[in-house]
């Protein structure tokens, strides 16, 4: 009888054991999976960014050929392109808010100088009707949205991310494995100010 009721405590020790240890293990590779889903959704980001650097020298180009406006101007584009090329982001950095922030910083700075770029090349109207320069511009457009596209989806997956690895039990295992928050895109400094239009 007492070898019995021995076994039974033992087999539920042992039921015990392997439902913590097969959650453990569930809630573990359910956080590495949306650990990769961050990376693979980072890559996306990182992508059409290059598409954005890649897309610049031609347009800088066009508009030099086209227009004699202040050197300063395309000058500032080189210098933010230059400065975003030197930062090189990987997915293991994402957790660092000082080089996540820098990173975007630059990556607001350049989207800065582009739109300077534009708004000067409105005083030339043959650059406005150069072929070149409008499949150009209509390409960097389709690329700005496609980065506001790839950064709302980054967004959501850290969300689901550090939404995972905070909740309890979650944060147990999150906190044994070594996985940290990841950090989000932010909007530019001063883009909730309405800009003012004026004619």
């Amino acid at each position: 009888m007492k070898n019995k009721g021995l076994l039974i405590g033992l087999g539920i020790v042992v039921i015990l054991i392997f439902s913590v240890v097969s959650w453990a293990v569930s809630t573990y590779n359910g956080i590495v999976s949306l650990d990769e889903s961050v990376a693979t959704a980072w890559s996306q980001v990182e992508n059409q960014y290059q598409r954005r650097a890649d897309l610049i020298p031609n347009l800088v180009n066009t508009v030099k050929g086209v227009a004699n406006f202040e050197k300063e101007t395309y000058t500032a584009v080189a210098e933010a392109r230059s400065k975003v090329n030197e930062i090189k982001l990987t997915p293991q950095m994402l957790s660092n808010p000082q080089t996540f922030k820098q990173f975007q910083s630059a990556q607001d700075n350049l989207g800065s100088a582009l739109s300077r770029l534009l708004v000067t090349v409105e005083k030339y109207p043959e650059l406005k009707a150069n072929e070149n320069f409008l499949q150009l511009q209509t390409q960097l457009e389709g690329t700005e949205n496609r980065i506001s596209v790839e950064r709302m989806n980054f967004n959501e997956i850290v969300r689901q991310f550090n939404t995972t690895i905070r909740k309890f039990p979650g944060s147990l295992v999150a906190g044994f494995g070594g996985f940290s928050e990841k950090q989000y895109f932010e909007a530019a400094a001063g883009s909730e100010k309405v800009p003012e239009v004026k004619f």
